[in-house]
């Protein structure tokens, strides 16, 4: 099947390396899906994720038909109108759609599957989140941004300091790596389907801390809130599941938020040097302030604080 031969119109993607197009046949319409770069992961385990939603009662792209060799598949059309969406045009009581969306987030926490059997017959195991990876993604934030914003010869020195301060931030972390993480769980990954909400963009998911989608949803770079709206959403959370250790939830919480969003930084100037793609620079300013929300609370992070402090002062984090 030849990708050039269908009538498809492009619709805004995401910042991997997929390309999303609606095909319109017969009043109905299709998402086809393709990518030719890291196809294994934008494609296969894409598909084995959404599967594994889906197996567990969470809306998810549905797989219609698959064109591995030719580096696509078709899934099924959530429309264009985002959680995100929904929430922009809603100023007051938007605690309400967070609540729906912490109903989702524990639902999905409830999930176990270990397994997928892949729609090449091949066997995917959802990896754990260990913390040699988030130390490596932490580490995005020394290897791309640092080298962009501070001179040549304080560059190994920041880099040395920093990751003696993640790994005793990693070594912190209280609560186990059981739980199933999107990685990803922000409004913009969710679709408003009917009076349902849908989740896409699942493929990185792992088995690793409650605390980290919590994270993710709460200090979202892309979508501002309030800090008593932050705060509302997190109480939210250990009033629906109340087996949860708050102390540790909170621990664990705050970690995770600052080490995802100096990875968040590091994404986001690769993303601008390596491939070209400018547009997500100007999220940098609102990452500093969710570090710096969650710094200037916490005795914890004093160490990092005089670290980020010291060579990154206001002037270099308003920088786009």
């Amino acid at each position: 099947m030849n990708l050039n031969k269908h009538n498809l119109k492009k619709i805004k993607g995401d910042a991997s390396f997929r390309t999303f197009f609606r095909k319109r046949s017969n009043n109905q319409t299709k998402i086809l899906v393709y990518s030719k770069k890291e196809k294994k992961k934008n494609l296969l385990i894409y598909d084995a994720i959404n599967k594994t939603l889906l197996k567990n009662n969470i809306l998810a792209p549905k797989l219609l038909n698959q064109y591995y060799d030719n580096n696509f598949i078709e899934v099924n059309d959530f429309g264009d109108i985002s959680i995100y969406n929904e929430l922009k045009k809603v100023k007051k009581n938007r605690l309400n759609i967070f609540k729906k969306i912490i109903l989702l987030l524990i639902n999905i926490q409830k999930i176990t599957t270990k397994e997928i059997k892949t729609f090449l017959k091949t066997k995917y195991k959802i990896p754990f989140y260990s913390n040699k990876i988030i130390l490596n993604e932490a580490n995005l934030f020394t290897n791309w941004y640092v080298p962009k914003v501070i001179t040549k010869n304080k560059v190994n020195t920041i880099k040395k300091q920093l990751n003696k301060i993640y790994i005793k931030l990693l070594l912190n972390l209280k609560l186990k790596n059981s739980i199933f993480v999107h990685r990803d769980f922000h409004v913009s990954n969710l679709m408003k389907v009917n009076k349902n909400i849908a989740v896409i963009d699942a493929q990185d998911a792992l088995y690793g801390n409650m605390a980290y989608d919590l994270a993710s949803l709460i200090d979202d770079v892309r979508f501002k809130t309030t800090n008593k709206l932050k705060e509302k959403i997190f109480l939210e959370f250990i009033r629906s599941n109340t087996k949860v250790d708050r102390n540790k939830l909170k621990n664990d919480f705050e970690i995770l938020s600052i080490l995802r969003n100096l990875k968040i930084i590091g994404i986001f100037t690769r993303l601008s040097i390596r491939d070209k793609k400018h547009n997500y620079l100007k999220l940098i300013p609102h990452a500093w302030k969710l570090i710096e929300y969650r710094i200037n609370k916490n005795h914890e992070f004093k160490e990092l604080k005089f670290v980020l402090d010291k060579y990154f002062p206001k002037k270099i984090r308003q920088l786009k």
